[in-house]
This record gives C-alpha cells, sequence and structure tokens, in this order.
C-alpha cells in the first residue's frame, strides 16, 4: 500500500498511516477525502493537526491520482524520502563521546541549492547535524542531494514541527544560540563562537524569524565594505561556520 514518486514515498490505508503518524517528523503531509466519515479517518485528521502536519481534505479523484489506486480507504500520506533524525536524541549522543556539539539551524532556506550548499559547508567544517523545520523549508531531494555533493546523505538532519522547541531543547542543553542577522551590530570577529553552539541562518528572504531571534543569546553580523546589502544565505553560512571552525580549534 504504499509506491515512490520523484520526491516521496507515497503510502495510503487507515492502518499504514497510523503507523506513520508514530514517527510523525517523516511525515510530510496527508490528504484525506471530503465525504467520508469513518472512525480512522478522524483520528488521523486529530492527530495530525495536534503534530502540526499538513492535512488537506481533498476530492476522492485526487486521491486516486495520487496513490494510482481507489484502494486508499480515504487517506494518502507523503512520507520522506529518508529518515530524519532527533536532536534530542542526537545532542546526548555527541556529549557522551567527549564531543562539543555544533549545530547549524536552517530558519526557513527554501531553496534546494542553498540547502545544499550549506549542507555541504557543515560536513566539511566539522558540524554535527542540522536543524530544519517541517514546514517552510527546502524540500530534501535529489536537487538537494545534488547541490551537497552528497553531505545531504552523510550529515544527520533533524527536522521538527516546532522549530522554537527544538532551539529551546538546545539552548538547555549548553548551547549557546547564535543567530546570523544583517541587522546585528556584533561583529562575527567580536562574538565567541566556540562550541557547543547552535548556529541559526534565516530565510533568504526575511532572515530569522522574531521568535527564534528572540531565543538567540546573541546576534551577529558579517561585516561589509562594499555597496551590496546582503550576501546569499550559503554564503553567509560558509563565511561563519568557518569561524565557528577556527575558533574551536
Amino acid at each position: 500500500m504504499a509506491h515512490q514518486n520523484k520526491d516521496n514515498l507515497v503510502i495510503y490505508g487507515i492502518h499504514p498511516v497510523e503507523e506513520a503518524l508514530g514517527n510523525p517528523d517523516n511525515v510530510e503531509k496527508i490528504f484525506v477525502k471530503d465525504d467520508i466519515a469513518a472512525q480512522g479517518i478522524k483520528e488521523i485528521i486529530k492527530k495530525s493537526r495536534g503534530l502540526k502536519i499538513p492535512c488537506f481534505v481533498v476530492p476522492s479523484q485526487k486521491l486516486d491520482r495520487i496513490s494510482n489506486t481507489r484502494n486508499h480507504q480515504g487517506v494518502v500520506a507523503y512520507i520522506s524520502p529518508v529518515a530524519y533524525g532527533d536532536i534530542e536524541n542526537l545532542i546526548p549522543d555527541i556529549i557522551e563521546k567527549g564531543e562539543s556539539p555544533k549545530i547549524m539551524v536552517l530558519d526557513g532556506v527554501t531553496d534546494v541549492r542553498n540547502f545544499g550548499a550549506i549542507a555541504r559547508t557543515a560536513l566539511f567544517l566539522g558540524f554535527h547535524a542540522l536543524v530544519i523545520p517541517a514546514r517552510g523549508n527546502a524540500r530534501f531531494n535529489d536537487e538537494a542531494v545534488k547541490a551537497s555533493a552528497g553531505a545531504l546523505l552523510k550529515i544527520p538532519v533533524c527536522r521538527t514541527h516546532v522549530l522554537k522547541q527544538a532551539v529551546f531543547f538546545m539552548k538547555h542543553s549548553g548551547l549557546r544560540i547564535v543567530g546570523a542577522s544583517e541587522k546585528a551590530e556584533k561583529p562575527v570577529w567580536d562574538c565567541d563562537l566556540s562550541a557547543p553552539i547552535a548556529l541559526v541562518m534565516g530565510s533568504e528572504d526575511e532572515g530569522i524569524s522574531h521568535s527564534i531571534l528572540k531565543l538567540c543569546d546573541e546576534h551577529i553580523q558579517i561585516p561589509r565594505s562594499g555597496d551590496l546589502d546582503s550576501l546569499n544565505v550559503s554564503v553567509a553560512a560558509g563565511i561563519l561556520a568557518y569561524e565557528v571552525f577556527k575558533q574551536s580549534q
């Protein structure tokens, strides 16, 4: 009761989707039939909304097309083709190994090439993982993997439905949360970027969201001397990640 499309595994049927919700970070979105009242469907809708997984009510014909069958029992889910990590398990593992955590947090980086390039830099410079939101971030697809030169298949990617909670957890695990912002006054070279650290990069258009900025222990910027106001987010991430690497030596 499943098949693979270009970017995702498509599963259908009440029981398979219920099982998939046992690992919610890997569930991209759910579609349910618009005229079904089965108790199983109601429970799936309730649980998906509680987990903040997008759930759409659509005509049965759309479910037929997505699942390539009419035997979908009124529910279809898109599952990520990769197994995402769990930051709450990863941080203790890093510490138990005697290492100091270095995490790259992406708050709404939507371009797959930027996503891939940042992953490549993070892996090259010894970061332990990427943390991304389940919604509003670039898709983990073939183009992103290609842009990362395969790094996305090697570095753990932890996806969370509530990014604020993941950042809050890292903060209370002893990591310094440092946010990159062109509006910050403190230049990068005046900031302590030695690990343990979570380096937060914002979206290409809006930067770091207000709720995440409030959690940051420090806001830093890359000083400029040219006429441009900002850098591409993957380039900025590379500069800052190298500074983290240098200070961690």
